[in-house]
């Protein structure tokens, strides 16, 4: 990912890349999250020129080596770079493929939580899945997909051609709760005049309301104007659940009623549904989820962390609603709906929660710590199906008016 600094200078990247003997010509190099791309000449040199200061994954993949990757940080001056790529063992030697009859469910439930299930998500394919590893933990209920080789995935409804170098992903069943990362190389599916109108028009449906498009509009200042309003989701106590004391109380009480001295025909028997009751009691959150209305000013959140990055801080969670589009039935349907207050439109409505401390984010969107966020609601159902490049600009006629 990138972001832009202050300088409207531009700089370059440049380097080579070699195994541990000798040059590599016709490597692959690449921006991760742009659509900027290289290979090596005949001495395994490359250039990446015109980029703005800011922060660049750089991906290369060669054929028979494993996919590498490497963050670099430009400043004030072009960098000069060096890439090592080590062997493919797998490629080179003899593989023995181990048969899980599971298999295809889990690649299944793999496509669903990290492709999507929105309409865009329909026109998705995975050319390569049998380069994924999946792994199911039975004792966490946890399924972790990984791999060694770009994923290759095409678009059909946005036409880009994706090549994938996934981080991680993990899905825990028992909490419901995903987390995915990588780093991501678009390409443009070729096509006719009027198939590239209709990617155009699916683009901006895509990016408009998006994480990345608030991320982007909240570095700049101009959220307000962009469409977005941010209100705090707040935790009270649940009034609908008795003290713990008064719980426990009944608890004990019940499952030991006088009378019950071991086991004895005539002991007192336990009253089975009003143990029920208070287990129930039990069960119940402490605390709910109630939405605020006062609106939170972004100033208010925002910090400069460096001059390429910001920070955003706060307790409990946000509510960001996009008031420029309205909630789609296929979103209603997916089950990543969430709980609005009925006096609010049918915006689309997004929670992004905070999971360890404060997040830096990029000028381009982009969030430097996504482990540290989780969403739900419409930026949950959004995945790697409704993505855009970073640098990814809409038509001037499209713009959010301020």
């Amino acid at each position: 990912m990138s972001t832009q600094g202050f300088s409207q200078n531009t700089f370059s990247i440049t380097g080579v890349v070699k195994d541990n003997k000798e040059t590599l010509p016709g490597a692959g190099v690449y921006v991760s999250g742009y659509k900027i791309a290289t290979a090596t000449d005949a001495e395994g040199k490359f250039r990446l020129p015109n980029l703005k200061p800011g922060s660049y994954d750089i991906l290369v993949q060669m054929m028979g080596y494993l996919p590498f990757s490497k963050n670099i940080i430009i400043s004030d001056k072009s960098v000069q770079v060096e890439f090592v790529l080590k062997e493919n063992a797998v490629m080179l030697n003899e593989v023995v493929i181990r048969v899980d009859p599971n298999r295809q469910k889990y690649i299944n439930q793999f496509k669903q939580y990290f492709i999507g299930t929105s309409p865009n998500a329909k026109a998705c394919k995975i050319i390569n899945p049998q380069v994924l590893r999946v792994d199911y933990d039975i004792t966490t209920s946890t399924l972790t997909v990984k791999t060694d080789e770009f994923l290759i995935i095409e678009n059909k409804a946005l036409g880009y051609r994706i090549k994938y170098m996934l981080d991680y992903f993990e899905y825990n069943k028992r909490t419901n709760i995903i987390y995915y990362a990588g780093k991501p190389f678009f390409e443009e599916l070729k096509a006719s005049n009027a198939k590239n109108k209709k990617y155009i028009d699916l683009r901006e449906i895509a990016y408009y309301g998006s994480a990345q498009h608030f991320f982007k509009s909240l570095y700049k200042g101009t959220s307000q104007a962009e469409g977005f309003i941010i209100n705090k989701i707040i935790k009270v106590p649940n009034q609908n659940r008795a003290p713990d004391s008064v719980i426990n109380k009944n608890i004990l009480a019940l499952k030991n009623p006088p009378g019950k001295t071991g086991i004895r025909k005539n002991a007192a028997k336990i009253d089975t549904s009003l143990l029920a009751y208070w287990q129930k009691q039990q069960a119940l959150p402490k605390f709910i989820d109630k939405f605020n209305n006062a609106e939170v000013l972004p100033d208010t959140l925002v910090h400069y962390y460096n001059k390429d990055l910001k920070l955003l801080n706060y307790t409990n969670s946000l509510c960001v609603m996009y008031t420029k589009e309205r909630e789609s039935t296929a979103y209603s349907n997916s089950g990543f709906w969430i709980f609005r207050p009925l006096y609010i439109p049918d915006y689309e409505l997004s929670v992004a929660k905070l999971t360890d401390g404060p997040i830096r984010f990029y000028e381009g969107g982009g969030i430097l710590d996504s482990r540290s966020l989780l969403f739900e609601g419409f930026w949950a159902y959004e995945k790697v199906a409704d993505m855009v490049p970073m640098d990814y600009i809409p038509l001037a006629k499209r713009l959010p008016i301020p």
